[in-house]
């Protein structure tokens, strides 16, 4: 007897990410989606999804209720903005459903409540879902931990003109990944937004800088710089179909493992 495929969620439909997605697990054989969340009073609530997104009726009507979805699938893909997230995390839980999580730019409190809800469901968090950057992380660690503070680390990232978060969560995980390699706090060693004279800079510190502008998907490099020498570590996104298959996924893998909470690494088993 073949087993129906796993439902998944998707939340912020009407977005970037939320079309990219629903196309991404409609292509699949692996998933089927089940239910799209919009927030109340969005144009798209009531309307079904396939004719919303400009193609052919497909039977997935967009709701305003997510605990309703929620409790019909096995998991949700939520690429939203905080406060959203938080909410849904807490939602997921009730309802046993893998939360897979790309939104950025959380505060402590918000991750606090993640991690609370992460006692009764599966939640992977990832600022970013790609194989090729969680392999840079990685990269970047090695590094870090083999250099001394005589060589400067900076952050260099790049993307679209909408984005409304700076440095992007993917920079932040690759500063963070620097400052494990290193030994140290990254909060205790930050250095970004410089501007006017700002002095030289502190030994140690990890830098970070953010360029916006037109259509980049996502850019980052991470600099070393010494003396008379420089390493650069660099990757380059130009499909945000990546993110899609990489939250995918984590949806997927979600589905055998115990409550708490994980990243991309445990993910694809890095």
């Amino acid at each position: 007897m073949s087993h129906p495929l796993p439902g998944i969620v998707v939340t912020g439909i009407s977005g970037r990410m939320g079309q990219m997605l629903a196309r991404t697990i409609a292509a699949s054989d692996k998933a089927q989606l089940v239910g799209a969340v919009e927030r109340a009073g969005h144009a798209w609530v009531g309307q079904d999804l396939g004719l919303a997104m400009g193609g052919s009726a497909n039977g997935v009507i967009v709701t305003d209720d997510a605990l309703e979805a929620f409790s019909k699938a096995q998991a949700v893909i939520d690429f939203t903005a905080p406060a959203a997230t938080v909410e849904f995390a807490a939602l997921a839980a009730q309802a046993r459903c893998t939360h897979v999580i790309g939104t950025t730019g959380f505060e402590p409190e918000h991750l606090a409540k993640i991690k609370a809800a992460a006692r009764h469901a599966v939640i992977v968090r990832a600022g970013n879902m790609s194989l090729g950057v969680n392999l840079l992380t990685l990269l970047t660690k090695k590094v870090a931990a083999a250099l001394d503070a005589d060589w400067d680390i900076e952050v260099i990232e790049a993307h679209h003109n909408k984005k409304v978060d700076a440095p992007s969560g993917t920079a932040l995980m690759l500063g963070q990944a620097a400052a494990e390699g290193r030994g140290i706090v990254l909060d205790d060693h930050t250095e970004s937004g410089r501007d006017g004279i700002t002095g030289a800079r502190a030994k140690g510190a990890i830098g970070f800088s953010a360029i916006r502008g037109g259509d980049i998907v996502g850019e980052h490099d991470v600099l070393f710089a010494g003396e008379g020498e420089r390493i650069v570590l660099r990757h380059m996104a130009t499909d945000r179909a990546i993110f899609a298959r990489g939250a995918l996924r984590a949806a997927l893998w979600g589905q055998t493992q115990t409550p708490g909470e994980y990243d991309m690494l445990d993910v694809l088993g890095l």
